[in-house]
């Protein structure tokens, strides 16, 4: 049925939650498992007319990296421990300063995944239209 499954992890319950199914699901199918989670880029305000903006230091862009990697770490080893539970390997993957909703359609797409497993926060209205959802930006452009 489906032989490579991509999960999809930002570390937050919701999608801990999409893991563990996702590892349990591909045990159950004997599919192989990539685990990948995103770190968005340094937000950065360049200003526009007569505002300026704040464009950080590099201290403060090498600050902001090790972080994101910091934290990619914790969660890939949160899914690594999970898959080891189970008793299936998992491929650990850390995509930085990328936008997540296309890193993971790319990701899918180069590693020849069948399946993409994450959770959605299932939010509704106006907190969706300003929170924005990556699983709903995935979903319409894998359309």
């Amino acid at each position: 049925m489906y032989g490579n499954i991509l999960l999809s992890t930002d570390g937050s319950d919701v999608a801990r939650n999409g893991v563990k199914h996702g590892i349990g699901l591909a045990k159950a199918l004997n599919a192989k498992v990539t685990v990948i989670t995103i770190t968005e880029p340094m937000p950065v305000y360049y200003g526009n007319g007569y505002a300026s903006g704040w464009t950080p230091s590099r201290e403060e862009f090498d600050h902001f990296d090790a972080a994101g990697k910091e934290r990619a770490r914790r969660v890939l080893d949160e899914a690594r421990a999970m898959a080891e539970q189970i008793g299936i390997p998992a491929e650990l993957l850390h995509v930085p300063n990328a936008h997540p909703a296309t890193a993971i359609i790319e990701t899918a797409k180069s590693r020849g995944c069948d399946l993409i497993v994450m959770g959605s926060h299932g939010r509704r209205g106006l907190t969706k239209l300003f929170l924005g959802s990556q699983t709903s930006e995935v979903l319409a452009l894998q359309l």
